[in-house]
């Protein structure tokens, strides 16, 4: 089963621009969960933008399906880790200035650094995930590093959807191959949505999770929340019936 993981930073991020606690994203979360979905994604940052700490913290008290948070192995990142537990701690190589995640770990250049974060987080009994470009060298090396899971960066196939759809899953196509190979778990985020994501689960072997946030937000703006999270995941589970050759 190809899991949905629903990042709510978009919800704080509406919440914060006036302040207050509207809309509520604690309750966002139970009622995402309760639509179906089957993790809870955030990724807080150093200047709370959109996720705060002490949301993180009533998070981890509601939270029922998988509770992943995501983020720059800082210091601070990592006692939060320590503190909350959740299920899975996903590793991105953001800047503090950074919009959003654009672009995935050099594993080569960066391996003792990650070994030495994930082997503190798996202290902590918490599954580990590096953010990674679907590049077979990187995966080997990610390997190396200990962790238990890549997440496939996916903006670049989502950029190449509508015009090359064979040309933009090829290389995602060779990168999960190499992960099963190595025994890797695979998740996939960043840029899917309801156009390509059953094109997506339909041709990646080993997905396990998606983590979909701002065009589902997005969406959910004009379906309804409970609609958007069942539309996504009826996209996932007609991928996972067709399984034509590439």
């Amino acid at each position: 089963m190809v899991r949905l993981s629903v990042n709510i930073n978009k919800i704080a991020t509406l919440r914060n621009a006036r302040g207050g606690a509207h809309p509520d994203v604690i309750k966002a979360a139970i009622d995402i969960e309760r639509f179906g979905a089957q993790g809870i994604t955030v990724h807080p940052r150093q200047d709370e933008r959109h996720i705060r700490k002490s949301v993180v913290r009533e998070l981890k008290k509601v939270v029922r399906s998988e509770f992943n948070i995501e983020g720059y192995p800082s210091g601070d990142f990592l006692q939060l880790i320590e503190e909350i537990r959740p299920a899975q701690a996903t590793l991105v190589p953001d800047a503090p200035d950074v919009i959003t995640s654009n672009a995935g770990w050099d594993t080569i250049k960066h391996q003792q650094f990650l070994q030495d974060v994930i082997s503190r987080i798996h202290s902590f009994n918490v599954r580990v995930s590096v953010f990674i470009a679907p590049d077979v060298k990187l995966i080997e090396h990610a390997k190396t590093t200990g962790t238990d899971r890549i997440e496939l960066y996916t903006e670049n196939f989502a950029r190449q959807f509508l015009a090359a759809k064979k040309d933009a899953i090829a290389p995602y196509i060779k990168a999960a191959q190499k992960a099963n190979e190595l025994g890797l778990g695979i998740n996939a985020g960043h840029d899917l949505n309801l156009d390509n994501l059953k094109y997506f689960v339909q041709h990646l072997p080993g997905l396990m999770e998606v983590s979909i946030g701002h065009a589902l937000i997005s969406d959910a703006l004009y379906f309804g929340l409970e609609n958007t999270v069942q539309m996504y995941l009826r996209e996932i589970n007609k991928g996972m019936q067709i399984h034509p050759a590439v």
